[in-house]
């Protein structure tokens, strides 16, 4: 079912800008903190009427401005997961998930509370209060409550933001499921590159309340452009591959690019498997011949197709490799001093230690 958007709304002097459209899968909403991304979810759960716009869904027009339609939030039928579970302290697990579930009538039922406790890995939690629960397992319980009120769309704002690390690891696995097995579209809002390109089909980058680029995440994560708008240490290249095999030994998964392969220090993924991986342009070294004696094991070789010289002295170097395409940052020194040029050949040199599928 598509989701289309076109809204404008003024905060004070901050102007917010989007034109959108979203079906299937996963859309991320991307941005640093700030850019406008939480906003856009409000209005469109109907909790902020936009100063314009249209927002329909499928044929149901859901807000238009102009026409003096704005359909109220209980009736859009949208589940909400916010950066905090915001459980019930007094009810346990299991009479969460019954909230959810009193919200969707028998008739509109999407899916079975089985089916969701199953898909989420919560049915020991199932007798607990939420004050017994880590973070990771109350966000795994707020999903699962929206879940069951059979939504239409689910909205996700930042649901890891509160997470620590190893938090952010336990549950998106679960999210991954979610997204492969429920077929709810979602509008997932993060200021996380790693979050968006293990999880997004597709990427709205936005900047200072614009919509900037809009389209696959493996193509929006590695523009360029998109260190102008975010944080340059997020700067990098996304590359979608197959499982092609595992080392046991040294615990190195293989995955087949376009015209190479890289070596990925995680377990677990079945041969294969579609995967992506995430290579941080700060992780990259160039080199115009082959290099020897190197600890680093994915080095492919390429051709520039961009560089831009930045005025704090940094090079952005991007790498064709075979139709991968590969983000270096290093110093404009060390771009001269390799006669660096649109077309020259290259080695690409990547830590495997830097790679995140």
């Amino acid at each position: 079912m598509m989701l289309a958007v076109d809204i404008s709304h003024r905060f004070g002097d901050f102007v917010l800008e989007a034109k959108f459209a979203s079906d299937r899968g996963v859309t991320a909403l991307f941005g640093r903190s700030g850019s406008g991304k939480t906003s856009v979810v409000r209005i469109l759960a109907g909790l902020t009427k936009p100063d314009r716009g249209r927002i329909t869904l499928g044929s149901e027009v859901l807000t238009d401005t102009q026409a003096g339609i704005l359909v109220p939030k209980h009736r859009r039928r949208f589940g909400y997961v916010f950066q905090e579970a915001r459980l019930f302290p007094h009810l346990t697990v299991q009479q969460n998930l019954a909230y959810g579930r009193w919200f969707a009538p028998a008739a509109d039922r999407l899916t079975s509370f089985p089916h969701i406790v199953d898909l989420l890995g919560i049915a020991p939690l199932l007798d607990r209060r939420p004050a017994k629960l880590s973070g990771g397992e109350r966000q795994r319980v707020a999903i699962g409550r929206a879940l069951l009120s059979s939504p239409r769309l689910l909205l996700m704002d930042e649901p890891l933001a509160a997470l620590d690390d190893p938090r952010k690891a336990e549950i998106l696995p679960y999210l991954e499921r979610l997204r492969d097995e429920m077929d709810v579209p979602i509008i997932y809002v993060s200021h996380s590159v790693a979050e968006v390109a293990r999880l997004a089909n597709r990427v709205v980058f936005m900047n200072d309340g614009k919509v900037e680029a809009i389209g696959p995440a493996v193509d929006v994560l590695s523009r360029p452009a998109l260190l102008h708008g975010g944080d340059r240490r997020d700067a990098g290249a996304v590359v979608e591959g197959v499982v092609r095999g595992f080392d046991e030994r040294h615990r190195l998964t293989t995955v087949g690019l376009k015209n190479a392969t890289l070596s990925v220090p995680v377990a677990g993924l079945a041969p294969g498997r579609i995967v992506r991986v995430r290579i941080p342009a700060r992780d990259v070294m160039l080199a115009t011949t082959r290099p020897d004696g190197l600890s680093a094991l994915n080095i492919l070789e390429g051709r520039v197709r961009r560089i831009q010289i930045d005025p704090d002295g940094t090079a952005e170097v991007q790498v064709d490799c075979g139709g991968d395409l590969v983000l270096a940052l290093i110093t404009a020194l060390s771009c001269e001093r390799l006669e660096l040029a649109e077309g020259k050949p290259v080695f690409a040199i990547i830590k495997t230690v830097a790679l995140e599928s």
